[in-house]
Parts: C-alpha cells; sequence; structure tokens
C-alpha cells in the first residue's frame, strides 16, 4: 500500500553553495499538483524542477536544467519512498559552481527524497461503492453498523420498494459488509451496481 503526505513539507540543502529547497505536498490529481507547484514556485529561484505521480499518471519537468538530471530523479525519489498522490516541486538557486549531470541528479533526487523520507505519512485507502435497498424497518440497524466498517452514506432515497442506500467504505471491508447486511435482512437486501440502469429484481 502507498502512501500520502497529510500537508506540506519542506527541506533545504545545500551542494556545493547551491541551495536546493524541496516542497512536498498531497495531489489527489494532476490539476491539483500543477496548482501546488504553481503556488509554490519561486520567481527569484534559477529553476523551479517538479514532478508528481498520482497512481499511473506522472510528469516531471527539468525547468532548464539538461534533460534527465532533475524532474526524473524527483520522479524517482517519489517512488522510491513509495509515496502516490504527490508533487514534489525543488527550488534552485545557482551557487557560482556547476555540478555536473551526476552531481544534478544527486543533488534534486536526494533533496527530493530526504524531504519524503523526514515527512510524516498517511496511508491511502483504496475505496469502494456499495449500493443497496433494504427495507425501512432495518434502517437503524444497518446505519449502527456502519462505524464498525467505516462505512460513509454518500446517497440515499426512500421508494415505495424500500430505502435505497449508497454506501462508501474500504474495499476491504466491502465484503465483510455484504454479509452482515445479508445476515441481518435475512437475505432480503438487494446489491445493485450504481452504474447499471435500475431494473426489476426478478425476470
Amino acid at each position: 500500500m502507498s502512501d500520502t503526505l497529510p500537508g506540506l513539507v519542506r527541506h533545504e540543502s545545500l551542494v556545493n553553495r547551491s541551495r536546493f529547497l524541496a516542497i512536498a505536498g498531497p495531489a489527489s490529481d494532476p490539476d491539483s499538483a500543477l496548482a501546488l507547484i504553481a503556488e509554490h514556485s519561486l520567481a527569484d529561484a534559477t529553476h523551479n524542477c517538479w514532478a508528481y505521480r498520482i497512481g499511473q499518471q506522472y510528469r516531471f519537468n527539468d525547468d532548464g536544467e539538461p534533460g534527465g538530471t532533475a524532474g526524473r530523479p524527483i520522479l524517482a525519489a517519489i517512488e522510491g519512498q513509495g509515496f502516490d498522490q504527490v508533487a514534489v516541486l525543488v527550488v534552485r538557486w545557482f551557487g557560482g559552481i556547476k555540478l555536473g549531470a551526476g552531481g544534478l541528479v544527486r543533488a534534486y533526487g536526494g533533496c527530493a527524497a530526504e524531504c519524503l523520507r523526514l515527512a510524516p505519512r498517511l496511508p491511502l485507502v483504496t475505496m469502494t461503492r456499495l449500493d443497496c435497498r433494504i427495507d425501512f424497518a432495518l434502517e437503524t440497524a444497518l446505519r449502527n453498523l456502519l462505524p464498525e466498517f467505516r462505512a460513509d452514506v454518500v446517497a440515499q432515497d426512500y421508494r415505495a420498494d424500500g430505502l435505497h442506500l449508497g454506501l462508501s467504505l474500504p474495499a476491504e471491508h466491502g465484503d465483510a459488509l455484504r454479509e452482515r447486511l445479508t445476515d441481518l435482512s435475512r437475505g432480503q437486501v438487494r446489491f445493485h451496481d450504481p452504474s447499471a440502469p435500475d431494473r426489476p429484481d426478478h425476470a
């Protein structure tokens, strides 16, 4: 399981008189990653290099540094530290001494990795959706079950044939909650896919 960050974190390092500042934060989608990078990029810096990874989506940018010496090492640091849904910006102020390609890779990647290594972690939980229909008489009992499975009601509709609920919960608890609801209702609960069109339960 991957981790994300609970909030913004920073780490600064000095390499041959060049100053590096890593700023990392959580990003749930590419737009929020780019917004974080834009907000914290510094106009007085020599380079604002960055990377993000959000699931299978990732991007990186060398911002004028030689290709492959900044953005890619930052991305490698995110992956190497086991993070997901994270954006990292590393700002550099040139100190007058050239670092060479290898030195840049170590400086950018190292600053990003140390920033993430020292940061607090927030485990990413895969959520699932469970939609069901129950008799009105079971509503209180069902709602009393939800905290045990860390489930939240995200949709509800009182219809003639019963209460229709949409539940959001950690995927690891999905099967167990289905079993409990089936037992609670003596098999009368009906589960359905919210993306499928409504249809009767019988042919």
